[in-house]
């Protein structure tokens, strides 16, 4: 084992889910985050094949160490993916080896940054245990431009990650964030997968009070991107915001 240790970055992706591979990644990633990238030769990630895209997106503006087949490249277990860290617990500390013997390492996501509405986070805290320095780079991050977006209360705020599928489960949610949101003004952030915008957005305009302010991004940073914000009453006599298949941040709040 290495005496010096190496780094942990945490590399945050474009926001178009590699859709947009015609786009300059200068426009939504610092070039000092593209050198780092571009250096890394040890990855953790979600998928091998859309970190490999990105990366030879990345190689356009700033040229990789090593070519794109040399990479070492770790995915996450798919239960991470789909239940998440917490609830799909796993022992990250194998997948640090490389940093452990004095290699910089990083962490990526299929979009925005690593650990944050994503997987990653059981990554990040086994490198603290192991005494990784971990660092993250400056990027894009959805829930933050939506809530900057929204013109709800950016002091006090909550992301809640995805509502119940089940129809009156998700109701009763939506009343318990609508309630907390509406005594503590605490502005209430959720998410949803493409293909089920439509029937959430009717929960919601069935479920919240006339004058809850409920506000939709979606598209963020991509030539498609808008953000609105409004009463409840206001949205009735409004088409639906955002299509139902994109992925989209809303939030509630007063």
């Amino acid at each position: 084992m290495s005496a010096t240790k190496g780094r942990l970055y945490l590399v945050p992706a474009p926001l178009d889910f590699g859709c947009d591979s015609q786009a300059n990644l200068s426009d939504t990633l610092p070039m000092a985050t593209l050198q780092v990238a571009a250096r890394l030769g040890h990855w953790i990630c979600e998928s091998a094949k859309t970190t490999r895209a990105y990366l030879k997106r990345v190689n356009d503006i700033a040229p990789l160490a090593q070519p794109l087949q040399a990479l070492s490249l770790q995915e996450l277990p798919r239960d991470v993916h789909k239940k998440g860290d917490l609830a799909a617990p796993f022992d990250a500390r194998p997948l640090l080896a490389p940093a452990l013997q004095g290699q910089d390492m990083g962490l990526v996501s299929e979009a925005g940054m690593p650990a944050v509405a994503d997987p990653g986070s059981s990554v990040v805290r086994a490198a603290h245990d192991l005494g990784i320095e971990v660092v993250p780079l400056v990027g894009p991050v959805s829930l933050l431009l939506a809530l900057a977006a929204s013109g709800l209360n950016g002091q006090n705020f909550a992301f809640v990650g995805y509502l119940p599928q089940d129809a009156a489960q998700r109701s009763r949610r939506l009343r318990e964030l609508e309630s907390l949101a509406l005594k503590s003004a605490q502005t209430q952030l959720f998410i949803e997968t493409p293909y089920r915008n439509t029937a959430l957005w009717q929960a919601l305009l069935q479920t919240l009070q006339h004058n809850t302010r409920l506000a939709v991004s979606s598209g963020l940073t991509l030539a498609s991107a808008h953000s609105r914000s409004d009463t409840v009453k206001g949205w009735k006599h409004k088409p639906q915001p955002v299509a139902n298949d994109t992925p989209a941040v809303y939030l509630i709040g007063r």
